[in-house]
């Protein structure tokens, strides 16, 4: 091999800047991995992922509850000081159910839920709920897709979480994608 084939194999420098993670996914990863050491940041010990798994959302957040909350968002890199208390329940519904059933970002989330065997009227139920009915429902769906070991997609889910009823429009697209993905694999599963 000459030294010539062997440049051409180089990448020349990108111009591009380096590709940014997002927010959902750095929390993801956060709670998904346990803390080597104390303090570490790049992970969770026990307790504080139990905290976020025990917490519920819509109910007052006890002290070691809201620790580990705002522990895992500053590592993620979230700046929670300021948000208003709209955005810290999005969020702490998020971690819960990352917490509680993990994330899979490789498969989309309809996928996901048509594999589990989520019958079309509790989808549809989800789907067309807004507001606190949206946010009572979820929990529930995320209990029944950990009992099945199946991680939900949480770039889809959480940006339904993040964009509901403030941004319907994006949220709507996000809900038809998902709607789409469902009732695609449903309709190649074997009929009865």
């Amino acid at each position: 091999m000459t030294l010539d084939k062997v440049d051409s194999r180089e990448k020349p420098p990108s111009d591009r800047p380096p590709r940014q993670e997002s927010p959902i996914s750095r929390l993801a990863r956060l709670i998904g991995r346990s803390a080597r050491f104390e303090n570490d940041t790049h992970g969770l010990d026990n307790g504080e992922r139990a905290a976020l798994a025990r917490l519920d959302p819509d109910s007052e957040l006890r002290p070691h509850q809201i620790a580990a909350l705002s522990r895992a968002l500053v590592y993620a890199e979230l700046a929670p000081e300021n948000w208003h208390p709209d955005t810290w329940r999005r969020w702490a519904l998020i971690a819960h159910g990352m917490a509680l059933a993990g994330h899979d970002g490789n498969r989309s989330l309809g996928l996901q839920l048509s594999e589990s065997d989520v019958s079309e009227s509790r989808f549809t139920k989800l789907l067309t709920a807004r507001d606190d009915a949206f946010r009572q429902l979820l929990p529930r769906l995320l209990r029944l897709l950990a009992n099945k070991e199946k991680s939900p997609n949480w770039h889809e889910l959480g940006g339904l979480i993040l964009t509901e009823g403030r941004n319907e429009e994006e949220a709507e697209a996000i809900r038809l994608c998902i709607a789409g993905r469902y009732f695609a694999a449903e309709a190649k599963k074997p009929k009865h």
